[in-house]
């Protein structure tokens, strides 16, 4: 037999002893009558998760009347909810009828829950951004420890030990179930954050870094905490408070006497937050359907006169729509304005942080105030619900999903500056950029992205990114 077939053949039956590709499946008994009684709800697969989280998920209860009409149409629903819980690696429902009642079955398959994220990774905002300045010691790593759903109850216990260039030493808990009669969760954090570097200003819209070899430029320790109003896991609001201590050094304070204001070297903060958020995504990691809504208002008061006030307030819509022949699209708009007397430059966040216009990752623009839209046009490329390494026994590893899409994108934005504009020319223009990208879907909510973006001032490249863009 000529070698290239002897290939094949054991090639061919190497993937088939490992690799087996499957598909979830939703059985169901026939329903005749119109209106069905709920007899009972279970759940199969909850190892570790408590029963009551699963019911509290589901918009019915055992003796609730179901309409037939749109029976298939509320069990996917509630499937989605538990699913966008993001303790399971998938989850299953199917019923059974008999005369005028409904017995509901989810079947679930829970996620390993315990285990350490390892860090390594840059110092700078991203790796274009890093890939600049090419310097290994801009460089951080370490460990975070996460146990999440933790006591069965879908709580999170973390804990972030991280050296290198930056340090952080930070625990958080969150307890979504403080009183389910009121829907009131909890979350708690501390927080240390100490680094070799400042970005101490911004000219022509690019960062500027002071390292400092000897000690740190700055220095951030805080405490905060929150109660969260939970009627879901798509429907949350709540209140968050913040104390947290700043201090930069002698060094930096002359390179930016502006960086806290009022020559100040420290500040001392407290601040307020009230928030809402509606996730009405079919799937929160890659979402393909759906919409998303979130508003933030912020106050921060000053003390021991380090600081003035300011009030922030923040938004973001985005609907996803389906178009069918696996085509997708999305639009989405956000904006943020700030109120103070005084801007200090510390506070000066707008565009190239936490969102941005794709086509300006190596630039940011600080402002007061900013707007942005973005849109895309994706096409699913493939999509294999699951593939088994049948090498490997246990469940939550075996399996493995992959998705590839290739998106079309545009975005526009604009930042509002009267008080840094002189040295950023991206600020009080209209800044636009567009693309095109594949997208990776796969293992634990995993979103790779690899995307060709141009701008409207003549840049262009390759940027690799993780996470849903927005």
């Amino acid at each position: 037999m000529p070698v290239i077939f002897q290939r094949y053949f054991f090639l061919t039956a190497f993937f088939s002893a490992v690799l087996t590709i499957v598909s979830g499946a939703v059985q169901a008994a026939p329903c005749d009558a119109d209106s069905l009684v709920v007899s009972s709800i279970n759940f199969s697969g909850n190892e570790t998760t408590k029963e009551s989280v699963l019911l509290y998920e589901l918009d019915f209860r055992a003796g609730d009347t179901l309409a037939r009409e749109n029976l298939e149409q509320r069990l996917e629903e509630n499937r989605k909810r538990l699913l966008n819980l993001r303790l399971f690696l998938e989850v299953n429902v199917s019923y059974n009828c008999s005369d005028n009642k409904i017995a509901v079955l989810f079947t679930l398959q829970e996620r390993f829950y315990i285990y350490p994220n390892l860090i390594f990774d840059f110092a700078d905002r991203n790796l274009s951004a890093w890939l600049e300045k090419k310097d290994l010691r801009r460089l951080d790593y370490g460990v975070t420890l996460v146990r999440k759903n933790f006591r069965g109850r879908n709580e999170e216990v973390r804990l972030r030990l991280q050296h290198g260039f930056n340090r952080r030493l930070e625990l958080s808990y969150k307890v979504p179930y403080i009183s389910r009669k009121y829907k009131l969760g909890m979350e708690f954090s501390v927080a240390s954050y100490k680094s070799h570097t400042i970005n101490y200003n911004t000219i022509e819209n690019t960062q500027r870094f002071f390292l400092q070899e000897e000690g740190f430029p700055i220095k951030r320790q805080g405490i905060a905490a929150g109660i969260i109003h939970r009627q879901s896991v798509e429907r949350q609001e709540g209140f968050r408070f913040a104390y947290q201590e700043e201090e930069i050094s002698d060094s930096a304070f002359f390179l930016n006497p502006d960086y806290f204001r009022n020559n100040l070297r420290e500040r001392h903060s407290l601040r307020f937050e009230l928030f809402k958020a509606v996730n009405l995504r079919n799937n929160f990691a890659y979402p393909l359907s759906g919409s998303y809504f979130d508003a933030v208002l912020g106050q921060a008061f000053f003390v021991s006169d380090t600081g003035k006030p300011f009030t922030i307030l923040r938004s973001k819509y985005v609907n996803y729509q389906s178009l069918g022949n696996k085509f997708y699209y999305a639009i989405g708009a956000e904006g943020q304005v700030r109120f103070s007397e005084q801007h200090a430059f510390a506070d000066n966040v707008a565009l190239g942080y936490r969102s941005l216009v794709r086509g300006y990752e190596l630039y940011v623009a600080g402002g007061q105030y900013y707007g942005l839209l973005k849109q895309g046009l994706t096409r699913e490329l493939f999509k294999i619900s699951g593939i088994r390494l049948k090498p490997i026994k246990s469940a939550k590893f075996n399996k493995i999903p992959i998705a590839m899409y290739f998106n079309v994108f545009a975005d526009a934005g604009y930042v509002r500056d009267h008080v840094y504009e002189d040295t950023n020319s991206f600020t009080n223009t209209l800044l636009a950029g567009g693309g095109v990208g594949l997208h990776l879907v796969s293992f634990y909510d995993m979103v790779l992205r690899l995307e060709y973006t141009v701008n409207r001032h003549g840049d262009r490249g390759f940027y690799f990114s993780t996470g849903f863009p927005f």
